[in-house]
């Protein structure tokens, strides 16, 4: 599986010089990108604004910053409403302490461009990466963005008002850099100071002999707890030393098995065994999935296959972690960049193959509507959970058919990326061999 191609045989690749036909792909690409966005907008403007852009998320951001700056004391035991609390570091509330001092009328639509902003700046610095310039890579991350825009992730981080399209471009551009930028590490380090799941990528960074790299990052994801507890004392104890971050995802005291928990602990309890407990059945594969990922990771970085390398941790980190809603699965926006980087290369039946790949990863991840007519119709719906049949939480465990598939679509497509991802490696390591391992001091 030729998709994790080391980045420098991407570039030799695709280097025949075809001014006028990409000068063309060029255009059809922004129209594309252009009618995209345009129907977005027009989404927004035609329906209730709660079924599109309700900021929901971005509002207890905004509220968390607003108590530090007149009650930090009561962060940690504050409720939005009943059962909605504040969720994230002290770190982070410093910055939502920054956002509060805007309107919020400002806040809300500066979010949203931001994300968008920040979904294009992840491809852009992706494909980068894998060696695409000029008029051929403006015209890839435009196609790729006019997609990326209808996926149910990015559409949910936009209604929200989430800050995972911020995080994914932060890391992005920071494992986009040359090797040799002496603060390569610093974004992986902050988003980790904000959300804990981004720590996976120090033990990465360390397998991938990247080790310089993993030390800034852990140097700063440090950093950003001690300016926590300068700033904020009683709630970095509350957060860091009580252990209150092991509980962080207990958000509306939603089961794990809710339809939006898209993870391998979710899917595993809306299974009939979910009645008792799956906790150490979840360790067990959660330990599993991340040797391999990492393992799998570190092997395709070690072999010149850097993009790949990234993506594959970041598929992981989202697998294992106990709470991974919908929106965290941003992160296939990056895996379809590493498809079409492998179809572009591709000739005949191979490039027939990875489309196809491409087709699925859109069916399984694209924001369908629910409704095609009617007052609610086109209003993003998605494909998760499908046959919900509004079930009461007491019923997730008996669920059959093509509801175990809808309500744990993100996880079964989740699990085929990484499967493909690990296959690549795998086949690189049969290919290259240990020799050309430990030449790169992995072995």
């Amino acid at each position: 599986m030729a998709w994790a191609q080391s980045d420098v045989a991407s570039t030799a690749a695709a280097q025949p010089a075809r001014a006028r036909p990409r000068r063309r792909a060029l255009i059809w690409a922004a129209a594309g990108f252009g009618l995209a966005l345009a129907a977005y907008v027009a989404d927004v403007a035609t329906h209730p604004i709660d079924l599109t852009l309700g900021w929901f998320d971005l509002n207890i951001y905004n509220h968390a910053g607003l108590l530090i700056r007149r009650a930090p004391d009561t962060l940690y035991t504050w409720h939005f409403r009943p059962g909605v609390q504040y969720l994230y570091t002290p770190f982070a509330a410093l910055g939502f302490a920054a956002g509060s001092l805007l309107p919020w009328a400002v806040l809300k639509w500066l979010m949203t461009v931001a994300s968008l902003a920040a979904m294009m700046l992840t491809v852009w610095v992706t494909f980068g990466q894998l060696g695409w310039t000029g008029r051929r890579r403006a015209g890839a991350v435009l196609g790729v963005g006019a997609v990326a825009l209808w996926t149910e992730p990015v559409l949910r981080s936009l209604q929200v008002g989430q800050i995972e399209l911020l995080l994914m471009a932060l890391i992005a551009w920071d494992l986009c850099q040359p090797d040799d930028r002496r603060w390569k590490g610093i974004g992986v380090g902050v988003a980790a100071g904000i959300k804990l799941v981004p720590l996976i990528f120090i033990p990465y960074l360390i397998l991938a002999g990247k080790v310089r790299q993993a030390v800034v990052a852990l140097a700063v994801f440090a950093a950003t707890a001690l300016i926590g507890f300068a700033a904020l004392p009683h709630d970095s104890v509350k957060w860091w030393l009580t252990g209150y971050f092991l509980h962080a995802g207990d958000f509306m005291n939603i089961s794990l098995g809710s339809l939006l928990n898209q993870s391998l602990l979710a899917m595993l309890t809306r299974t009939p065994a979910g009645a008792g407990s799956v906790t150490a059945l979840w360790l067990l594969l959660a330990a599993l999935i991340g040797c391999l990922g990492l393992g799998s990771a570190a092997v395709l970085a070690r072999t010149g296959r850097t993009t790949a390398g990234w993506v594959t941790c970041a598929v992981t980190g989202v697998l294992i972690s106990p709470i991974s809603w919908d929106n965290h699965w941003v992160w296939i926006v990056p895996v379809g960049v590493l498809l079409v980087d492998a179809a572009a290369a591709a000739r005949g039946p191979a490039r027939a193959g990875y489309v196809a790949l491409m087709a699925a990863l859109a069916a399984v991840f694209l924001d369908w509507p629910a409704h095609w007519t009617g007052r609610l119709a086109f209003v993003p719906h998605g494909l998760v959970g499908f046959d919900v049949r509004k079930h009461p939480m007491t019923e997730i465990f008996h669920l059959s058919g093509a509801q175990l598939i809808g309500w744990n679509l993100f996880v079964l497509g989740g699990l085929a990326v990484f499967a493909g991802l690990v296959a690549a490696s795998a086949r690189v390591y049969r290919r290259e061999g240990l020799a050309a391992l430990r030449l790169r001091g992995l072995t």
